[in-house]
């Protein structure tokens, strides 16, 4: 196995003006934003043309990213970082933002991403989509999602990445539900919604934090007082900041929005639940990796979340029958690898943004390959009632098993290259936690080949399980040929970034290097290679005699305590109710008792005793002379009693 080793130097240098092709970055943002202003404004006389526009406007958006992938490749390493001034954005006294791009090597790899992988799912979009009625506005909504995604991840400051980090969250909701006259569709999009504004709001916090302590937002200007800020500062920036990428990544506590998020068409899936927006939390870490260094405690907590969601999801992933579903849970355990690995610092950084571009592309492929799966069987999910598709659907059964050997770490495909190494950092370190996290990983590997394995075997291996009305067929071109690309990706992308430990020398003058010569695991790199591919080989093996040579049963057996928890994924529902759902009801429902019965009721009580009291004392002016005089007489009895008392 290829290690990658690089001496840990000077990161971060100061970004150079831009030039040339990056002079014109904005148009990353600009084209896909156009395509969706034009969609939705445009109304139905763009239903003809609309979705080839929205296309056109993601691939030069593409285009535009290749452009500046080769210009910055002419540069040496440390000056591959350039930034593009765009307007004075919040000119408000001595706090001045300016709105820029940051175009460098952790930025541009993210652009690459969207763009390809985002093109692709458009052109897939083109055949899935044909007979939508108001597939010009899904198209629209893809082209605003990649325009937020593109913005949050080119974004200079913490503030800007804040407006992407909104336009993605608001993209996303429309687009999970899109199908919003179904109503389990729209209370999807709502619970992804209500769980990423949990998330936003460290988000917030961790800016108002940074204006405070450091008067700046800029990412450049953040990091050059890193040095000078208090440990508990930085900790308490760091924590919100991962609470803002648990929201937007889905990861522990705030994960139960992800698995309900497949309501949305299976293109959106792979768009923001596979290659992007979920990806979105890792970015923010490993951009933020001078606070996470600079506080120990913050960093901890950024592997504890990752070992934990990468768990969950692996188990939740086992007892899914639903094949969206069980390639959400795998989504969530693959992003816990990566958080995981952010969490390590150095020695993880890397391969956290490697491990996400391989992933990129094998699990967008495979939601791909599930929404031809779904083409070709009337839109049905449950692999219960699939088996053997591989005869019927040869282009998804080979696309979509370069995705499950890539996932499964087998090599040479490129899981073997991005996750192995997320598992030999893991090892890395001194005391318990090399231990604990190494075999945490370890452990998930195992568990992600028993489930990706018995997802790939239900669906296109054993016996047929076909309902009578069935006539499973291979997806248009429009809609393989993608899948065919990601696919390429999935077998060779991550041989080619490893070779000549490539992509890790492209990421060092952003974020430093890989465990260097100082940094070696706790167990022989062949012990860690050999015992992950043995748990692997185990766990397919397991699903191989399970779902393959034995007979699947058509309804879902009642299972062991485990199954029956996975299958509800582990009652996070039930969790988020009892813990945030009903105190928070309860808590509303007293505070409006209160105002109801303290406030309201104070202010009518006053306004009752005025009123009453008014009522009576007008009772006086009666318009009777004598009883006027009798009133004086009483004063002066009372007036001249006051006066003899007194005396």
């Amino acid at each position: 196995m290829t290690s990658f080793v690089i001496p840990l130097g000077e990161v971060g240098a100061t970004a150079q003006a831009a030039t040339g092709i990056t002079a014109y970055a904005w148009l990353l943002v600009a084209l896909p934003l156009f395509g969706a202003a034009v969609l939705l404004l445009g109304g139905r006389r763009t239903n003809s043309w609309g979705p080839l526009f929205a296309t056109l406007m993601s691939w030069s958006a593409f285009l535009v990213g290749a452009g500046i992938l080769v210009n910055l490749l002419g540069y040496a390493g440390e000056e591959r970082s350039r930034s593009l001034h765009l307007f004075s954005w919040i000119p408000a006294g001595q706090f001045q933002v300016d709105a820029g791009m940051l175009l460098d090597p952790l930025s541009v790899s993210f652009v690459l991403l969207v763009t390809f992988v985002g093109s692709l799912i458009h052109v897939y979009s083109l055949g899935y989509m044909e007979h939508d009625p108001d597939k010009r506005r899904f198209f629209a909504y893809l082209n605003l999602f990649v325009a937020a995604m593109l913005l949050l991840v080119t974004a200079n400051s913490y503030l800007l990445v804040y407006v992407g980090w909104e336009g993605v969250g608001l993209a996303s909701y429309l687009l999970i539900g899109f199908w919003n006259w179904n109503p389990p569709y729209a209370s999807a999009a709502n619970k992804a919604f209500v769980a990423n504004r949990v998330g936003d709001l460290g988000m917030s916090i961790a800016i108002m934090l940074m204006f405070w302590q450091f008067g700046k937002t800029d990412f450049a200007s953040v990091n050059a007082a890193v040095g000078g800020a208090s440990q508990g500062a930085l900790t308490a920036i760091g924590l919100f900041l991962l609470l803002a990428a648990c929201g937007k990544s889905a990861q522990f506590p705030l994960q139960s929005w992800l698995g309900d998020a497949m309501a949305g068409p299976t293109p959106v899936s792979a768009l923001i639940h596979a290659a992007t927006m979920v990806t979105a939390g890792v970015y923010l870490v490993v951009r933020s990796h001078a606070i996470f260094d600079a506080a120990p405690t913050a960093q901890l907590a950024v592997v504890i979340v990752g070992a934990i969601t990468l768990l969950f999801g692996a188990i939740v992933g086992c007892a899914k029958d639903d094949i969206k579903k069980a390639l959400a849970a795998s989504t969530m355990s693959q992003i816990g690898y990566m958080m995981l690995a952010a969490g390590l610092g150095p020695a993880g950084y890397v391969f956290a943004i490697f491990h996400l571009l391989t992933h990129g592309f094998f699990k967008a492929g495979m939601f791909l390959g599930a929404g031809s799966v779904m083409h070709g069987m009337n839109d049905k999910v449950d692999m219960r009632g699939f088996g053997n598709l591989s005869g019927a659907m040869k282009v998804t059964w080979a696309t979509f098993g370069l995705g499950w050997l890539a996932i499964l770490g087998v090599p040479p495909f490129s899981g073997f290259w991005s996750k192995d190494k997320i598992i030999e950092a893991a090892f890395i370190g001194e005391g318990w936690r090399p231990w604990v996290f190494g075999l945490v990983t370890m452990l998930g590997a195992a568990i992600t080949a028993f489930y990706m394995s018995r997802l790939f075997f239900m669906t296109f291996h054993g016996e047929k399980r076909w309902p009578k009305d069935a006539h499973p067929h291979e997806s248009p071109s429009l809609m393989t040929v993608p899948m065919v690309i990601l696919a390429f990706g999935s077998a060779f992308l991550g041989l080619f970034l490893a070779l000549g430990d490539r992509f890790a020398t492209w990421l060092e003058p952003v974020v430093g290097g890989g465990h260097g010569a100082e940094h070696h695991p706790v167990l022989p790199i062949p012990v860690i290679t050999f015992g992950t591919l043995a748990l692997v080989i185990l766990g397919a093996g397991y699903a191989w005699l399970r779902y393959w040579r034995d007979q699947v049963p058509k309804t879902a057996p009642a299972g062991s305590l485990l199954t029956r928890a996975a299958r509800q994924d582990l009652y996070q529902d039930q969790v988020n109710e009892g813990l945030l759902m009903r105190p928070g009801l309860h808590l509303t429902r007293s505070l409006v008792y209160a105002d109801q019965k303290g406030v309201d009721g104070a202010v009518g009580g006053l306004a009752a005793l005025i009123g009453g009291t008014s009522a009576r004392v007008r009772k006086i002016q009666n318009g009777l002379a004598r009883s006027y005089a009798l009133t004086m007489l009483l004063g002066v009895v009372v007036v001249l009693g006051a006066v003899w008392v007194m005396q």
